[in-house]
């Protein structure tokens, strides 16, 4: 086993899977970007002072119908309490059309400890349900709440049960913009009254995760479950960096595992030919990237370096002498040649998440359909989902779609709708449409 000068810190690894070769003139050049982070302290260390998280839990009027949502709230933010490690920052909000503190108060965040995990819980007792709805004003709290604090890892748990009424969307569009960047969230929509595109909205916004907790009575595993990846997450703010050479262009970067989310229009220029997207915070993980560089078209037996993916830090180095080496990196290869086998073949793992790309989308546009009452474009979306579900073996989406539509021939992506879904049902694969399932290495 390596040894590192600094045991606590994480050590990240680059690899790039690709075609390189390209026929004569051929110009885009894809890659998938495998990065992964091993070796931190998760097991060995609590992450102590270096974590803040606010707890938002909706408590307007809906959350009493039926009261076991209100009660299931109570007791997951209980759960989630327990589960931080001593030395956390912490805060619980109470969201309606305002956003409260509940704990501790006075615009501050509280320090964890036996003490103060009893103060919050007895402070839940508090928590009651009446008022609308509006989601940008407890992200706005929570993002007051948290530039207070100076710990790196910053991040927020949502839980609402109903659409975001009582706010202009435009209003809540402008907060996500303002909050990305300076901390993470995890959204959560309990029982089947919210709309999943404003909660996976608020989620791809904030880099964090989206679900749906159909049954009130799973959302204190499900909390618990939520702040224990928080507790294990050690290095905030990381960017994946892609420098391109003269003439090259990059045409879009998306995160493609464990979930599919475009980070294409969230580039921050970094230099000359050079631009950052964020990945936020990690733990001990792996995720991937689909980059598309589009280089200048040569002749046969001509290469070139298409881009270089490292992965870095904001801010200066540790001595202040420039910026922050690379954490680690990856190249990104354009080869050109006249083997016609050499230059058609796909990566095995450029096709396999390009398939699961279209597979999301098949979902979502299907599901419009459906709700659309067009039932050819939902059968052709959801059959071409179902087929794309099956190549890939991606069990879990298979087994959502298979409540939405009943599978004929899952190779031919042959379906019918299904007569009558149950909302759950219908939201959770809405929801979930974008997880992926990792490739499976030979």
């Amino acid at each position: 086993m390596a040894n590192f000068a600094k045991p606590s810190a994480p050590r990240f690894s680059v690899e790039v899977y690709q075609n390189e070769f390209l026929p004569e003139g051929g110009r885009d050049v894809h890659a998938i970007v495998t990065v992964t982070s091993t070796g931190g302290a998760t097991a060995t260390r609590a992450l102590g002072q270096d974590a803040a998280v606010v707890i938002m839990v909706d408590c307007s009027g809906s959350m009493e119908y039926p009261p076991a949502k209100m009660r299931g709230a109570r007791e997951a933010t209980a759960a989630a309490i327990d589960t931080l490690r001593d030395g956390t920052s912490f805060a619980v909000v109470a969201g309606t059309h305002v956003a409260k503190e509940v704990y501790p108060g006075q615009g501050r965040l509280a320090t964890a400890g036996p003490a103060t995990r009893a103060q919050a819980k007895e402070a839940l007792r508090s928590l009651s349900s009446g008022g609308g709805t509006a989601i940008g004003t407890w992200l706005r709290l929570a993002d007051g709440l948290l530039r207070g604090s100076a710990a790196s890892i910053r991040h927020g748990i949502l839980l609402t049960d109903g659409r975001n009424e009582h706010e202009d969307p435009a209003v809540l569009r402008a907060t996500l913009d303002a909050c990305a960047g300076r901390f993470t969230c995890d959204a959560r929509g309990v029982g089947t009254d919210w709309e999943v595109k404003e909660v996976t909205g608020i989620a791809g916004a904030l880099l964090g995760s989206a679900d749906i907790v159909a049954d009130p009575a799973h959302l204190a595993e499900d909390f618990t479950r939520m702040m224990e990846n928080v507790m294990g997450k050690e290095v905030a703010d990381v960017a994946l960096r892609l420098w391109t050479p003269v003439g090259a262009e990059v045409q879009y970067v998306k995160q493609v595992s464990p979930a599919v989310r475009d980070l294409t229009g969230r580039r921050v220029e970094a230099g000359p030919r050079a631009g950052d997207y964020p990945t936020g915070s990690w733990g001990d993980e792996s995720r991937e990237y689909h980059v598309c560089v589009r280089v200048p078209g040569a002749a046969v037996g001509q290469e070139m370096l298409a881009a270089r993916a490292s992965l870095v830090l904001p801010g200066p180095a540790a001595d202040g002498d420039g910026p922050r080496p690379a954490l680690a990196q990856g190249l990104v290869r354009a080869v050109w040649t006249d083997d016609l086998a050499a230059s058609t073949a796909i990566s095995p793992q450029v096709a396999h998440y390009t398939g699961q790309a279209e597979l999301a989308q098949a979902i979502q546009l299907g599901l419009e359909a459906r709700k659309m009452g067009d039932v050819d474009g939902a059968t052709a979306k959801l059959g071409r989902a179902v087929q794309l579900a099956d190549v890939s073996g991606n069990a879990d989406t298979a087994r959502l779609l298979a409540k939405v539509v009943d599978v004929v021939d899952a190779a031919a992506g042959t379906v019918r709708l299904k007569a009558k879904v149950a909302d759950a049902d219908e939201m959770t694969l809405e929801t979930r449409s974008t997880q992926t399932v990792r490739v499976k290495k030979t």
